[in-house]
């Protein structure tokens, strides 16, 4: 799919609240238990309708590409479907916007589709890649992609529970009036698939005597930072912008809970979106959702638990100024899945330490090539592995620091022949991940975090990009950028 909602996505975006367990945590509103009431009434499976509006969906959004938009590919007919089928899925070259994000995004509604209608975090999945390969394959003219197949649906499952589990935080059966009609059109933003169940179904207005929240009242804290962010790239020559950010983070769930196992109990997300130059609006955007844990250590000293856990990552940058002519870094991984630990120390009355660390199989990623440049796309796809580790120490709610490591190990097994002539290669039909390479990855993160008063913070954060790739074809290619971001933090 071409198609990127760019802007009206953001407002989602705003509207929540990553990776990175927030510090010192401020609860929302006090955890308070769903009642059974709503769990029978909105647990109701209607296979039928999820099915249905996914449909509807594809075609309404076919419908705007072929008579709107008029893009080339909207224009189908047997023949293209036939073709599709004989052909086969292939990599295709769309840019990473489009492929990492966009993709599933359109996966995240197909998913709630699902989960408005009742069906459970995995049986909307599966809707969702029903839903990715009727459009692959029947409502495009060009041939079927490898990885959406693979973003959509698994990418659309992490942001899809993530905006459904948000939505539900919002809305309220028991109001009336113009605060029922702001709370429905809020929750219809944020989960459209939801929201249109509900108006189908006549939930959107129909009052009953409870909240209609699935999940009750969870623990939740959002915290919101404006700053100054600065990006130095060298090239071997030094390129520097600066610009305004905002960071969104939320924590949803207790995440030394480990007798909860429903997908999505916990989950962290962390967003961050620039006005910066040519850096692209949404230059980072993390999920890390938990999908089954359990406890390991919990006495008077410490608190460990294991668990499976589901990540969504995005980074993305562009050129800094004219100075250089090359890009920072992408990286993506909208498809993985890992083993999880999580630390707590119970020693100190006035200090906290906490601690993680995650390995995960990449099944779908991404990371920024320097010779693979075609149609859209410059970056080359890749699987491998990853990691992330992390160490926190607060006092009170004064102060704390924290320190994490992302790690990638990403591997383009499907490169294109050495002696390719660039002139006459079709885009369209050229299948291949990239340039034959593998690389090592690296996002570094320091954070510090001084109440000024109330629920406001002085927070400074300091990023390190490390990218290492070693190409069959080409030599060897070390980047580094460094990041830094003074902000102003309100902890809601």
């Amino acid at each position: 799919m071409q198609n990127c909602r760019f802007f009206l996505i953001l407002f989602f975006f705003i509207s929540l609240s990553g990776y990175s367990q927030i510090t010192m945590r401020h609860q929302t509103a006090k955890p308070k238990l769903a009642d059974s009431l709503d769990i029978a009434y909105y647990s109701k499976k209607n296979w039928y309708r999820a099915g249905g509006i996914t449909v509807g969906f594809n075609v309404g959004l076919w419908a705007f590409d072929r008579y709107v938009k008029k893009g080339d590919y909207a224009y189908i007919s047997m023949k293209s479907v036939r073709r599709n089928f004989k052909k086969g899925f292939i990599w295709d070259n769309d840019n990473l916007e489009t492929n990492m994000f966009a993709h599933p995004y359109h996966g995240n509604l197909h998913f709630n589709a699902g989960r408005a209608n009742g069906l459970t975090y995995w049986e909307s999945g599966g809707l969702a890649l029903a839903g990715s390969a009727m459009w692959e394959m029947f409502m495009e003219n060009e041939f079927p992609s490898t990885n959406d197949i693979i973003a959509t649906p698994i990418g659309g499952m992490a942001i899809g529970e993530v905006f459904y589990r948000t939505s539900d935080l919002i809305l309220d059966d028991r109001r009336t009036g113009s605060s029922r009609f702001g709370l429905e059109a809020a929750a219809f933003l944020i989960s459209p698939m939801r929201g249109l169940t509900r108006i189908m179904s006549g939930d959107a207005w129909r009052k009953r005597s409870t909240s209609g929240k699935q999940f009750g009242v969870p623990d939740v804290s959002v915290e919101v930072s404006m700053g100054v962010r600065a990006l130095e790239f060298e090239d071997p020559v030094i390129d520097k912008g600066l610009g305004f950010a905002t960071n969104i983070n939320v924590e949803y769930g207790d995440r030394f809970e480990a007798e909860t196992n429903k997908p999505y109990d916990y989950f962290t997300f962390k967003a961050n979106i620039n006005g910066q130059g040519s850096q692209p609006m949404l230059s980072q955007l993390n999920i890390t959702g938990r999908l089954y844990s359990a406890e390991l250590i919990d006495n008077s000293k410490d608190f460990l638990s294991i668990g499976v856990y589901q990540h969504f990552d995005y980074y993305d940058s562009d050129t800094i100024s004219d100075v250089s002519s090359r890009i920072p870094y992408k990286i993506s991984a909208p498809a993985s899945f890992g083993v999880g630990l999580i630390h707590k120390s119970k020693r100190f009355s006035n200090w906290v330490f906490d601690s993680f660390a995650h390995f995960n199989a990449i099944i779908l990623g991404g990371t920024l090539s320097d010779h693979y440049i075609l149609d859209d796309r410059n970056y080359n796809l890749a699987s491998g592995f990853s990691w992330k580790l992390g160490a926190s120490i607060a006092y009170k709610d004064i102060f704390s620091v924290s320190l994490t490591d992302d790690g990638y190990r990403m591997f383009t097994w499907k490169g294109y022949p050495r002696d390719i002539n660039w002139e006459t290669v079709n885009e369209k039909t050229l299948n291949a991940q990239g340039d034959h390479s593998q690389a090592v990855l690296n996002v570094v993160c320091l954070r510090m975090d001084l109440k000024l008063k109330d629920r406001f913070y002085l927070t400074g954060i300091g990023y390190s990009y490390a990218r290492d790739t070693n190409y069959k074809y080409f030599d060897n290619v070390f980047s580094s950028t460094a990041e830094g971001r003074l902000m102003l933090t309100y902890k809601f």
